[in-house]
């Protein structure tokens, strides 16, 4: 794995599905680009570990333990383990930001700013 790189364009994305690209990763954490095409069917996930998202281009829309919410450039969400959640739609050319975490409370509830 590279120490450096470049993100693929959004247009790379494929017709249909998704693609995923490991970034970077050590250990039991990762980091992942996926491009989104369009979805055939709502992506259905459960996850044993925490994983942080954020939507770099396009958008989506998710359902998050029976929510249904909407995602565009620059809305990022938290998944906590064991917390049902769906991909039901998304824009062709969308470009995620995933980053994988172990298995636990990454701390809270979002960014704080340096004072």
């Amino acid at each position: 794995m590279s120490d450096r790189g470049r993100l693929r364009d959004p247009a790379e994305a494929p017709e249909t599905g998704e693609r995923m690209d490991v970034l970077a990763s050590s250990g039991a954490w990762r980091v992942e680009q996926i491009l989104s095409g369009r979805l055939e069917r709502p992506v259905d996930d459960r996850l044993d570990h925490t994983e942080w998202v954020v939507v770099l281009a396009g958008s989506a829309e998710l359902e998050v333990d029976g929510e249904a919410e909407q995602m565009g450039a620059g809305d990022w969400r938290l998944l906590r383990p064991g917390v049902p959640h769906r991909v039901l739609s998304t824009t062709p050319g969308t470009s995620w930001l995933a980053v994988h975490l172990p298995d636990g409370d990454p701390g809270g509830p979002g960014p704080r700013s340096a004072q």
